[in-house]
């Protein structure tokens, strides 16, 4: 079953490579201590179990956003056993989750962003289908803002060639409509003309992206290519929604409004696009610290 439970992981839409390895060590983590406990199976899934669990790690002294992972991870199994008849109740659905602190988001810098269009533009070349993908997959990332899932589910069809817009799917199977620009225009176009056509074939559908197979993109393709090229960058390793971070930090950098990033991003609260607006204000601040005479 815990097999199981893995696959289920593996094939998660949405799911980064550094998503699954941590629920899965998480998971670990828990049968390693019920196996000390004497309570090895899947069935053993107890809320006192799993609450001694984590003050256990909490005693080791690990942060709130690592405990806050790992209460998610519980969540994930216990639901999905629940789901699955394994357990007659969901005892993750009472677990307590510590309150993390907010972060800010990784941006990548202009130069950082400079630097990996001109490294995608140097291998998107007309014999080179796999280059132009590339090179789409990620000027659309920053130009949209999108998320990664709804990037890898794009269609043709969703896109209105007349005033650059793409019709995107967020989460709850909201749709809305963002704009793209001229450089993610011409790499469309690209694409379109000399490089998707290479790859299609009876499975393609109507799928936008496509692997060398024919086959729709997923999600850990384009993770590990955005991780790869940021890693050649001042910015270091980091995943695709960073370009999302700093699409929205750009754009606020620009003078755009709080309400129009918002509706770009898809957020469905004017406060979790806040969060972009202390991302620019410390970015003013460290300018001044170096710019001011009297900083």
């Amino acid at each position: 079953m815990l097999h199981d439970y893995c696959a289920h992981l593996e094939a998660g839409r949405g799911y980064s490579p550094h998503t699954v390895k941590g629920y899965r060590t998480d998971v670990a983590e828990l049968f390693a201590y019920l196996e000390r406990a004497g309570e090895s199976g899947l069935g053993d899934l107890k809320l006192e179990a799993l609450r001694d669990f984590l003050y256990e790690l909490t005693e080791k002294g690990l942060s709130k956003a690592t405990m806050a992972r790992k209460s998610a991870s519980i969540r994930s199994l216990t639901a999905w056993c629940f789901k699955n008849g394994i357990i007659e109740a969901d005892p993750g659905l009472r677990l307590r989750t510590p309150k993390t602190s907010r972060t800010l988001p990784k941006v990548v810098g202009k130069e950082s962003i400079d630097i990996i269009f001109k490294i995608l533009e140097s291998m998107a070349t007309q014999d080179n289908p796999g280059g132009l993908c590339d090179r789409l997959a990620v000027e659309l990332l920053y130009a949209s803002g999108a998320r990664v899932s709804e990037l890898v589910g794009l269609n043709v069809s969703d896109v209105d060639f007349s005033r650059n817009l793409l019709r995107v799917m967020g989460k709850g199977g909201k749709e809305r409509m963002v704009p793209f620009g001229v450089p993610a225009r011409e790499a469309l176009d690209a694409w379109l003309v000399h490089g998707r056509k290479q790859y299609a074939n009876e499975k393609s559908g109507d799928a936008l992206l496509l692997t060398s197979r024919g086959s729709r993109v997923g999600v850990r393709q384009i993770y590990s290519l955005v991780a790869g090229l940021l890693a050649e960058t001042p910015t270091g390793v980091a995943g695709p929604h960073s370009l999302r971070h700093s699409a929205a930090t750009h754009l606020l950098d620009g003078g755009a409004d709080l309400r129009a990033v918002q509706e770009l991003l898809g957020h469905a609260s004017l406060g979790t696009t806040q969060i972009y607006t202390h991302v620019s204000i410390e970015r003013l601040k460290e300018g001044y610290k170096i710019a001011h005479p009297r900083a």
